[in-house]
């Protein structure tokens, strides 16, 4: 295989979920050969057929573009990868069960593709990984006997809005060689405005940095909630006063669940690089999970729950998304059915779930609603007048520890 000319200018492993697919779909945009590699057939024949399998702004219409030009390609025969000049790797460092990161799933990646792979290559990691992981990854494959172009280019996106920010957000492009940050700079150079190079030790704590940062910041704002409601006091007017026009707090978040696939893990992976040691990383974890626990709590208080039927407004980790993954409505959910006569959920968008209900069964049957997730389609929703806890503020006025049922 290598010396079969390489088909493809481009192979993104993984290129069928969330970071994978919209890179490789602006990829093909710029006119490179792209192979979307992965082991979800199902997903890959969904998006085969133009159709984007988790909702991203201004995606399908651009990947129907691709498809028709004949960029876009799909293969989960590894011998594809065979004189790629370039694979992006989407695969990151998971979290084990000791909540210490994992170079496991990137061990059995190289291990897998090393039979393929060739000096003239280079690898370019993608997804949020563990300070130290580019270099070793460099280390791993070098023992092995080859040498190959290892570089870590992170994904700085919002989820959702990829399509738009790859391509107005700069990049950081990092290599473990002068030639591997040249080759990541090249390719990515296509893509983004501006090019931002560091060392990849300095790439990795930026990109971990950035989503800890967000975290901390809405645990701050989290902390502030819990206190003030537990002294009677309104956080919303609270808010409404410390932001308005005044630009020092413009950035201020508004409490909420803060989940998700990124912001946890990251919080929880310098955790672990600091030996335990991060104890602002650590307090953001204990605020940000533990506020579902302080809702139940407040709701105990007020209302017999074992009477009473409570619909969840909301399941995807964060607004107008399908994304499940970590979201804190499922944890609230869990500890609900220890305290409610029943628990209802519904979600606008999210299609992975057989035991989600439509929305107006859930408001009709709930004697209690909680908006965990203020996804825009619940803007103009008819509660019926029935309690709701909206601790985002999101209908406007102060409706998120009721005193009694209506």
């Amino acid at each position: 295989m290598s010396n079969k000319k390489p088909t493809y200018d481009v192979c993104v492993l993984g290129g069928a979920g969330h970071i994978g697919l919209p890179l490789s779909i602006l990829f093909a945009k710029k006119g490179l050969n792209t192979l979307i590699y992965d082991i979800n057939e199902k997903a890959m024949e969904i998006i085969e057929r133009g159709i984007m399998p988790f909702l991203e702004n201004e995606a399908e219409p651009l990947l129907k573009a691709v498809l028709a030009a004949g960029k876009l390609h799909f293969s989960s025969d590894p011998h594809d990868l065979g004189g790629v000049p370039f694979i992006v790797i989407t695969i990151g460092t998971p979290v084990d069960e000791f909540l210490n990161p994992s170079t496991r799933l990137i061990a059995e990646c190289i291990d897998w593709l090393y039979p393929i792979l060739t000096e003239d290559q280079t690898l370019i990691l993608r997804s949020t990984v563990s300070p130290g992981i580019t270099e070793w990854l460099d280390h791993y494959i070098r023992s092995k006997g080859k040498q190959i172009n290892v570089a870590f280019c992170p994904e700085r996106v919002v989820q959702g809005n990829a399509i738009v920010e790859i391509e107005t957000l700069p990049q950081i492009v990092s290599g473990q060689t002068p030639e591997a940050e040249e080759k990541a700079a090249e390719l990515f150079g296509l893509l983004a405005p501006d090019l931002v190079r560091m060392r990849p030790i300095e790439a990795e704590f930026a990109k971990l940095f950035c989503n800890t940062y967000r975290y901390i910041q809405f645990a701050a704002t989290n902390q502030f909630y819990m206190l003030a409601t537990m002294a009677g006091a309104d956080y919303s007017k609270i808010l409404h006063g410390i932001t308005k026009d005044y630009d020092r707090m413009r950035d201020f978040p508004k409490p909420g669940f803060a989940a998700g696939p990124c912001l946890f893990k990251d919080t929880m992976q310098l955790t672990s690089y600091s030996k335990n040691q991060f104890n602002i990383g650590m307090d953001a974890m204990l605020v940000n999970e533990g506020l579902p626990l302080f809702l139940l709590e407040q709701l105990g208080r007020r209302f017999d729950l074992s009477n009473l039927t409570v619909g969840l407004l909301g399941m995807a980790f964060k607004a107008n998304s399908d994304d499940t993954r970590a979201s804190l409505s499922y944890k609230l959910k869990k500890v609900l059915k220890l305290r409610a006569k029943s628990v209802l959920t519904t979600d606008p968008h999210v299609t992975t779930d057989a035991r989600l209900l439509p929305v107006e069964e859930v408001v009709s049957r709930s004697d209690l609603l909680i908006l965990c997730v203020p996804h825009r389609a619940y803007r103009r929703l008819d509660l019926h007048g029935k309690p709701v806890v909206d601790i985002w503020n999101f209908y406007g006025k102060d409706r998120s520890l009721p005193e009694r049922l209506a």
